[in-house]
């Protein structure tokens, strides 16, 4: 008997909802949420897709014996020389204990958002799609197509779109009425007298520091798109690091624990010149193939936890499938003993 189930988009800070299909206990499927209020019945490629992670999750993996190694190999180090890695896969509730855990024992913690930050006051979704005009950096259209809609929308209700990628091929150029490839901060200053209160600047890069605070001092609203889900949610919590911050951070760690990301896909950095890796994951990815401890324990679609989209709405989920893993939390429950 197929059963459907209602979740939330894992693959980036939009908080599209997605139904996930199951023949009894085993997921097989997903669709669009049509009634989600976010994405109406219309999913990206990287949701429908969202599943694959659930599908290649660690299996005959003793998650108590990697506890027990984990905390003897934690034991054996002195504080300093420990470093925490969270991320915005990390649920709100996750984020807390995590920054609690790394606190009370004085480790070293590292959270990277793509080198943004938090806005307080950000643009809706409802706000983009009726902006007077719509300033976008990067391909929002290709890399996230539900922020894209709302910017086409925005264009069928006469915006004018100005883009900047650095893809000359970018896909939000056929929409576009003026175009660029230069950087972030000549973009800004070519178009800034062309912004005012009905405009909305939408974007998922920066190429310094120094754009944020130019983004930050401009008179229309901004609406930051990061690529993970809890992104927001984790940058109301947790202070964020730069690229230079992370790297200076893995460059005097001894011990690299890792909550829920892939830092050796987000990074470049010889990550073998860390003594030991130990991260906890729901699936194989490139920090798992090279940790000396991997703790398996439940994706998203098997707990309950909430995350907060990029205009800052908090969205709560329900488990959709039971699972023999532990969570974060019951990890760092187990760590702290």
């Amino acid at each position: 008997m197929f059963e459907i189930k209602h979740t939330l988009c894992p693959s980036c800070s939009v908080g599209c909802g997605i139904n996930v299909i199951l023949d009894g206990e085993e997921i097989v499927g997903t669709f669009p949420y049509k009634r989600h209020p976010v994405n109406a019945g219309k999913n990206c490629l990287n949701g429908r897709n969202s599943i694959d992670c659930y599908n290649s999750k660690f299996k005959d993996v003793d998650s108590d014996k990697a506890i027990a190694d984990a905390l003897n190999e934690i034991k054996s180090c002195n504080a300093s020389d420990v470093s925490v890695i969270c991320s915005g896969n990390d649920t709100v509730e996750e984020i807390e204990a995590i920054k609690e855990f790394a606190e009370s024992n004085g480790f070293n913690v590292g959270f990277y958002a793509d080198d943004l930050k938090n806005f307080d006051d950000v643009a809706s979704y409802d706000e983009l799609a009726g902006a007077g005009k719509v300033f976008v950096i990067g391909d929002l259209l290709y890399e996230n197509p539900l922020i894209g809609r709302r910017i086409v929308h925005a264009k069928q209700n006469d915006a004018k779109i100005y883009a900047l990628s650095k893809n000359e091929n970018a896909v939000t150029f056929n929409i576009a009425d003026e175009t660029s490839t230069s950087s972030v901060q000549e973009f800004l200053d070519k178009f800034a007298g062309e912004m005012d209160e009905s405009s909305v600047v939408v974007f998922n890069y920066v190429d310094a520091a120094g754009d944020l605070d130019k983004l930050e001092s401009l008179s229309c609203k901004v609406l930051p798109v990061f690529s993970k889900p809890n992104t927001k949610g984790a940058l109301t919590i947790i202070d964020s690091k730069s690229t230079d911050e992370m790297v200076e951070l893995f460059d005097n760690t001894k011990l690299l624990l890792v909550f829920n990301d892939d830092v050796v896909d987000d990074f470049d950095y010889d990550f073998t010149r860390i003594s030991k890796i130990i991260t906890l994951a729901c699936c194989e990815n490139d920090t798992t193939k090279i940790a000396d401890i991997v703790i398996p324990v439940k994706s998203w679609l098997e707990q309950d936890g909430s995350f907060v989209n990029a205009m800052g709405e908090e969205q709560n989920f329900t488990s959709v499938v039971e699972s023999d893993n532990p969570g974060i939390v019951e990890v760092i429950e187990e760590l702290n003993k």
